[in-house]
């Protein structure tokens, strides 16, 4: 038996998601905040034995942040199964607790638990007439924790995922309308305590590996003690007489020792002296208290441990904190072993963020070597390790979407040759397009390099600031990567950046051309034809899918790059591609040069004479704050990133207006260190400094104001293209 799906509604960042697991291996990818916790705390409360009762009883902050008002509605977490056994005494469990309504053997079963308001409560709702608003206001004001109840039940046949079904079985708070049926077949029969769930399965939880010594010093958590506890009930008790005897043997002579009755006989004596025979004990002794029992005198055990070949073996807080972990893990897994050996119905392990502070080849390892039979195992990691190994088809990604996270299964849909072509492709590397916010797909290196350089350099911040992933497909089709960004998928934005490879030259053949100038010109045409073909296909991919859009630079990016108005710029690196000084002049000049020809035969010339991987590095170590971005990739960006918060458009001005201080201030120091200072360009100069300077105070006054929202962004694109209009940042205004 295995979770084939997990139903949360409104549970904790979980307004509605489902997800779906397999047999065997199962991972789960999210980022910082995304829910993994919340969604192991819910399998959890219906399965861990090792859970407290009252975990179930639920509160307020249980309920999804995102509802206006939490009261009146449900938490709904519900677990399916499939692969039932049919052996008799399993039947007899689903069929009265969690078989599925409309069969006679149980083949698949739901276990389900509802936070809701009590009977009382939702009588009252029935009795609301359709859009009584006024009347629901009133008694949600009236309800509070006490009122609700936690009510587990199986053989549920509903769809909780489906919004119809829960306006049906709770009620429709926005036009009023609530079920008179106070308890509906569909959400299944009360499961009684005696067929608790938690009784007939094998259940193991590995918390996330964040303070494992602090665990070990902990009697309750301390995974060692849990392994001797459970062998210490297994001790042949003739095999530990002898032990107990020496215990008590032991206590005796401790007892008995001089200075210990020394202690006792004047303690008994000043007893007497401050208040009296009358009043003093009758007795008072000192005794040993050394447990003689198998399960107090084994936590006095402890783990030692060599993890070098110099022969010292140390205690867990000696220990490096990759090698406690992995010491931690173990016994944990030694602890699901012993469980499993029980003959449950069916064997879980959860397992959250295994990698912490352990090597990537043991993670790997862990990962594939990790396979216990009849176990479902499932993970939640942030290792791209982890999930460069992990199988697509057993993958769900969370991810945010209006304000709730949701889950997503990669390769829903798919057919067995692209979930083959996707698993293939996603290394440790390319395996981070999973855990991004969102993703822009090249494949060129000298976008890979360069591109994250441009937005820093002139927005300030980072492509990881702002949650996006740039991943070099290289020669893989961006089509077969880029179908797991889609409705039905990964509902993640995926931006595709490249080439449409148009001629930057005529290419008009002429009777008088050299056959090296009429091969480059073929060349170019077939570039063409194979840019537009490209172009044509991606266009009908992306087409309908508001997750994917394709973006094209009309060239090659080199070329493009100089068009968009670094000629001067990328000029300056050219006595890092030549030696010779003559071409090295020539480079300068044409990479100045107006005419596309002339600059995109150079910037071709160099980055293949270089190598366009190390052109881009090259290129990358000139570029500052003056670079202009080509318009296509700003598009790009922000059609990945989506809508960019006040916050981050406060920063990029911020970041803009620093660099408008720092080169007026440049500019500053050498006009005053000019020799002439009685010409009139000193006087124009002067005067556009101070000019300058006053356009920074009243914009940056401008700039504080905005975020409290006295000066609106409208206001501040105004402001600054008025007063520094050939700042980097002016095209990025139309994308605000």
């Amino acid at each position: 038996m295995y979770i084939t799906k997990l139903s949360l509604i409104n549970y904790r960042n979980f307004a509605n998601t489902k997800l779906l697991f397999s047999q065997g291996i199962n991972t789960i990818i999210g980022e910082n905040a995304s829910g993994k916790t919340n969604l192991f705390r819910s399998i959890r409360l219906l399965l861990d034995s090792s859970m407290r009762r009252s975990s179930m009883n639920l509160d307020e902050k249980d309920f999804h942040r995102g509802l206006d008002n939490w009261r009146g509605h449900w938490i709904i977490i519900s677990i399916e199964f499939d692969e039932v056994s049919h052996d008799e005494a399993i039947q007899a469990l689903f069929l009265h607790g969690t078989g599925v309504l409309e069969e006679d053997a149980a083949d698949k079963a739901s276990y389900n638990l509802f936070f809701r308001p009590k009977e009382t409560i939702r009588n009252d709702l029935a009795q609301l007439d359709d859009g009584d608003a006024a009347g629901l206001q009133a008694i949600l004001d009236n309800i509070d924790i006490d009122d609700y109840e936690t009510y587990v039940t199986g053989k549920s046949s509903a769809d909780f995922n489906d919004p119809a079904v829960y306006r049906r079985i709770v009620g429709d708070f926005d036009n009023v309308q609530f079920p008179e049926e106070l308890k509906p077949e569909e959400i299944g029969g009360k499961v009684p305590p005696i067929l608790s769930m938690t009784k007939e399965v094998s259940f193991t939880y590995v918390q996330a590996l964040r303070d494992v010594v602090s665990d070990f010093h902990n009697n309750r958590t301390n995974p060692l003690l849990t392994l001797l506890k459970m062998k210490s009930g297994e001790i042949d008790q003739a095999q530990f007489a002898p032990i107990v005897e020496q215990v008590q043997s032991l206590n005796s002579a401790i007892e008995t020792l001089e200075d210990v009755q020394t202690i006792r006989q004047d303690i008994k004596s000043t007893v007497n002296e401050t208040v009296g025979d009358a009043y003093s004990p009758n007795s008072i002794s000192i005794n040993s208290d050394l447990p003689d029992e198998a399960e107090k005198l084994f936590q006095a055990l402890k783990l030692f441990i060599a993890e070098t070949d110099d022969g010292h073996e140390g205690e867990i807080h000696e220990m490096s904190l990759g090698g406690a972990n992995l010491i931690y893990l173990t016994l944990k897994l030694l602890e699901f072993k012993y469980q499993k050996s029980n003959q449950t119905i069916a064997n879980f392990l959860l397992i959250e963020e295994p990698e912490a502070h352990i090597h990537t080849h043991i993670q790997k390892s862990l990962f594939d070597k990790l396979k216990y039979p009849n176990t479902q195992v499932i993970y939640t990691t942030h290792s791209s390790h982890i999930s460069e190994v992990s199988n697509i088809e057993n993958v769900n990604v969370l991810g945010k979407i209006d304000g709730s996270y949701t889950a997503f299964q990669p390769s829903a849909g798919l057919t067995g040759t692209q979930i083959e072509r996707v698993q293939r492709y996603l290394d440790a590397v390319r395996s981070n397009l999973l855990f991004a916010k969102s993703v822009i797909l090249v494949e060129g290196d000298a976008e890979e390099i360069l591109i994250p350089i441009l937005i820093k350099q002139v927005l300030g911040i980072s492509l990881d600031e702002l949650g996006i992933s740039l991943v070099n497909i290289r020669s893989t089709g961006f089509e077969n990567v880029a179908l797991l960004f889609n409705e039905n998928r990964i509902k993640k934005r995926c931006s595709i950046i490249t080439d449409n490879d148009l001629a930057y030259f005529d290419t008009t053949e002429q009777e008088a051309d050299s056959e090296e100038i009429a091969s480059a010109k073929r060349k170019a045409l077939r570039s063409q034809v194979s840019g537009i073909t490209r172009k044509i296909a991606l266009d009908v991919f992306c087409n309908g899918n508001r997750w994917v859009s394709s973006y094209y630079a009309p060239h090659t990016f080199e070329v493009d790059f100089i068009a968009a108005g670094n000629g001067a710029l990328t000029s300056t690196i050219s006595r890092d591609v030549y030696l010779d000084a003559g071409i090295i002049s020539i480079a300068e000049t044409e990479l100045k040069s107006p005419e596309k020809p002339i600059y995109g035969k150079r910037v071709l010339t160099m980055a293949n004479h270089s190598g366009k991987g190390w052109f881009a590095i090259l290129l990358g170590k000139a570029i500052s704050h003056k670079v202009v971005i080509p318009s296509y990739i700003i598009d790009a960006i922000f059609f990945a990133h989506g809508n960019v918060s006040l916050e981050t458009i406060h920063g990029i001005l911020q970041y803009r207006l620093r660099k408008i201080i720092d080169d007026l201030n440049q500019q500053e120091i050498m006009v005053n260190s000019a020799q002439d200072q009685e010409a009139q360009w000193y006087s124009d100069w002067r005067a556009y400094i101070t000019t300058r300077r006053m356009a920074i105070t009243i914009f940056k006054a401008e700039l504080q104001a905005y975020l409290p929202g006295t000066v609106s962004l409208q206001q501040l694109k105004t402001s600054m293209t008025a007063k520094f209009p050939e700042d980097q940042i002016i095209p990025f205004f139309a994308r605000f």
